[in-house]
């Protein structure tokens, strides 16, 4: 199960009434942290918590001290600091040096489910949105703001951060939908590809009108359309797609996915296989470059090494995930570019 949001509310929802829950969100930090301001875990009363805080190293922790707000009813505030010596963090191991402090809220139907059933249909619905938690432990007090003002009220590139209001602080985040990508072809090499997106949280779908191609038992979590492709252009959910990824192996098939994807707002496309393959491609579609919504990935992929799908696969998705986030994909210790400095130099030397 991945730690996306989206995935965290489905278990949430599926047993919402069958066991006391507990929201946890981290609302400051200082130093190293593990995760950031806005992060978010689920706790139940069965011992079981979706998410994560931190490395590992806290949450049982954290679901102890969960237990004290089905106790009362009321929000609790906790920290962790492995700046001081004396705090309980150093033995627990929290091994980032930093300090964090959460919010633990208790989730019932007499406090509206803390706006979580609201939230999840717009992240259902491809709809960002923003969400504000009062920070104190007294009653908890949740609700769902417009995206346009979430990030007026945030710093560019902010996700989470603290406000004032009538003498009570609270945590504003602008939350989105996990990314939505579709991948045109279901031949093998589609299937670490697919595998990898689901375990990330993606929403994925998966085309392909040949019956051989596209089975389910090789792409459990995605959603299938095997109709087709140029009915694609009927289909709503076409309009919300961040990414799409073509790789039918096919150039017929390959145009016509181009073609349906030719008007919609992407922020990634990309095209499997050479140049020289995809010019024909383009001409079979009667597009060129220019013609597409976003500068064409061709070849598709970050230098990574190797050849096989899983290589592919993982090369593919680094490259979209860096787009999605608007990331320029370098190391981020500079390794690399110390690693390849020492191979040129040992080339020449």
């Amino acid at each position: 199960m991945s730690n996306q949001l989206m995935n965290l509310l489905y278990s949430w929802q599926k047993q919402k009434d069958e066991m006391q829950w507990v929201l946890a969100t981290i609302f400051e930090t200082a130093g190293s942290s593990y995760r950031k301001s806005g992060a978010m875990m689920l706790i139940n009363s069965m011992g079981q918590y979706k998410g994560l805080l931190s490395g590992g190293c806290l949450e049982a922790d954290i679901m102890r001290r969960a237990r004290q707000c089905w106790d009362s009813g009321k929000n609790r505030i906790i920290q962790y600091d492995m700046r001081e010596e004396d705090d309980l963090s150093w033995t627990l191991g929290l091994g980032c040096g930093g300090m964090v402090k959460i919010l633990l809220q208790p989730i019932v139907a007499q406090h509206g489910y803390l706006g979580l059933p609201e939230l999840m249909m717009k992240l259902e619905a491809q709809q960002r949105c923003g969400y504000v938690q009062q920070l104190n432990e007294d009653i908890p007090s949740n609700y769902l703001v417009p995206v346009e003002e979430a990030e007026r009220s945030l710093a560019e590139g902010e996700k989470a951060g603290q406000f004032e209001k009538d003498g009570s602080v609270f945590l504003l985040h602008c939350l989105k939908p996990p990314p939505f990508v579709a991948v045109f072809g279901g031949g093998l090499d589609a299937k670490p590809l697919v595998s990898m997106a689901i375990e990330l949280g993606w929403r994925v779908k998966l085309i392909d009108p040949r019956p051989a191609n596209a089975r389910e038992a090789y792409f459990r979590g995605a959603e299938l359309f095997k109709k087709e492709i140029l009915s694609l252009e009927s289909e709503p959910w076409l309009h919300n797609l961040d990414a799409a990824i073509v790789m039918s192996h096919n150039i017929e098939l390959d145009a016509q996915a181009l073609t349906v994807l030719k008007e919609q707002k992407l922020k990634y496309l990309g095209v499997l296989g050479p140049e020289h393959r995809t010019a024909r491609v383009l001409k079979l579609a009667g597009l060129s470059a220019a013609d597409l919504p976003v500068r064409l990935a061709n070849p598709m992929g970050l230098r990574l090494g190797g050849d096989l799908p899983e290589s592919i696969a993982l090369s593919v998705l680094a490259e979209v995930h860096a787009v999605l986030e608007n990331q320029n994909a370098e190391s981020i210790s500079g390794l690399f570019s110390a690693v390849h400095q020492k191979v040129k130099v040992a080339k020449f030397s």
